[in-house]
């Protein structure tokens, strides 16, 4: 199958960029305009499909709302990432990290001990281990890797989305 850029410039723009807690804005699929441009992609191939989701699916589902639930999650607002005013404004990491001047949280000899991590570390145990990383190795480096990484765990979704067969 072919191979084609998602249509929004926004996962350009949080590519390059790591928040303060570690996460690489470029894998939020929220974030990178990967779930709106899959939704825009979802929705072509509903429409196509209208009368025979009408006929087989249960009288109680409505096509129509379903359209309008599609439409909202298409306008989602885009993520332009943490360290540009994105992201929750009440993220408590992101205010300690700018309370203390720190590029990221990789840098705080209290991180350790931290307990702004909580939610983080519910889905990802390691999230404070992989942010030391951080300290010592060429940041570059590591959104290639992790670029190379998320192209292959997810070659559907997040930075390359494949173009649908045609009917």
């Amino acid at each position: 199958m072919e191979k084609i850029q998602l249509e929004t410039s926004v996962f350009q723009n949080v590519r390059n960029q790591i928040g303060f807690c570690g996460i690489w804005c470029g894998s939020c699929l929220g974030g990178n305009g990967a779930v709106q441009e899959l939704t825009r992609k979802y929705e072509q191939v509903v429409k196509r499909s209208q009368l025979a989701i009408e006929k087989w699916t249960p009288k109680e589902f409505s096509f129509n709302e379903f359209m309008k639930g599609l439409a909202c999650i298409e306008a989602m607002q885009l993520c332009p990432g943490c360290r540009k005013g994105g992201g929750p404004s009440t993220c408590n990491i992101r205010i300690c990290a700018l309370g203390k001047s720190l590029s990221d949280c990789s840098q705080c000899n209290e991180l350790a001990d931290c307990k702004n991590f909580g939610h983080l570390e519910k889905t990802n145990p390691k999230i404070k281990e992989e942010l030391s990383k951080l300290k010592t190795s060429n940041q570059d480096q590591l959104l290639k890797k992790w670029t190379d990484e998320l192209a292959q765990k997810w070659p559907d979704c997040v930075l390359i989305c494949k173009a649908p067969k045609q009917w």
